[in-house]
């Protein structure tokens, strides 16, 4: 494996180590995030099954992203290969989890520095926008530039989570959701933008479609939140239930 590593062109291993390197810091974002929630006591070890299940699913995934690049990296294709298709039942089941902990965080209250709307419909289309970068990822399997940035793409959707932990979101009101989930994962695909710029003098579509993606992602989920029927199935959502009595839009606690 390691003869197949070093005998690739220069060009290759260039892209190799981008892409792990990349890999790991979008992975520190994460963990960063939720390791910052757990050290100063937003988060624990005694919370319900779902959290733990949606946890171990979505670090999984975290893990087996990193897995994979580093296989590339060291040339181990045919492991790669047949690792990758965990990914068939772990996409669809991140977007599962992930829109009942929507549902069941709205329900307890929301964070309370994004519009309960706009957190409903918001984090659902991400992960619609994750499974289907990564899908179509899988489908491009055999033309690697494409897997791989696709895959990239999706892979910085989920850093979004991770800033939001870390970035001062109360300060930022209007625009949390937005900061969280746009404007700071979308520094990866840039990132990747220049990094192709500089090795090929051009700018690969696939980066253009992650970037795009992306945003029309969240646009459609605004349009949809802020809508009438938007704001009624929000209401509806949360009717009966603790996350009723938090207004609906983004607001700072007394005393913040």
């Amino acid at each position: 494996m390691a003869t197949l590593a070093s005998a690739a062109p220069p060009s290759t291993r260039s892209d190799h180590k981008f892409f792990m390197v990349m890999a790991c810091v979008m992975a520190a974002v994460i963990v960063a995030g939720f390791g910052l929630n757990l050290a100063v006591g937003r988060s624990n070890f005694g919370l319900p099954l779902l959290y733990h299940i949606h946890a171990f699913v979505f670090f999984g995934w975290v893990a087996l992203y990193l897995t994979q690049n580093t296989l590339v990296a060291n040339g181990a294709m045919r492991l790669h290969k047949r690792l990758g298709w965990l990914a068939l039942g772990w996409i669809p089941a991140m977007v599962v989890l992930g829109t009942l902990m929507t549902v069941h965080s709205l329900q307890k209250g929301a964070p309370f520095f994004f519009d309960a709307n706009e957190f409903l419909f918001g984090n659902p289309l991400g992960l619609l926008y994750f499974a289907t970068m990564a899908g179509t990822a899988i489908r491009m399997r055999r033309r690697t530039d494409w897997h791989r940035r696709l895959m990239y793409c999706a892979m910085a959707s989920l850093t979004g989570p991770g800033f939001g932990r870390l970035l001062p979101m109360p300060f930022i009101i209007p625009w949390s959701w937005w900061t969280a989930a746009f404007v700071f994962p979308v520094i990866f695909p840039l990132i990747g933008v220049i990094a192709d710029k500089r090795r090929t003098g051009r700018v690969h579509p696939a980066w253009k479609w992650g970037i795009g993606g992306l945003f029309a992602a969240l646009l459609l989920a605004d349009l949809i939140a802020y809508s009438p029927i938007g704001q009624s199935i929000a209401a509806q959502v949360v009717a009966g239930t603790p996350g009723a009595a938090r207004p609906m839009h983004a607001f700072l606690p007394p005393g913040l």
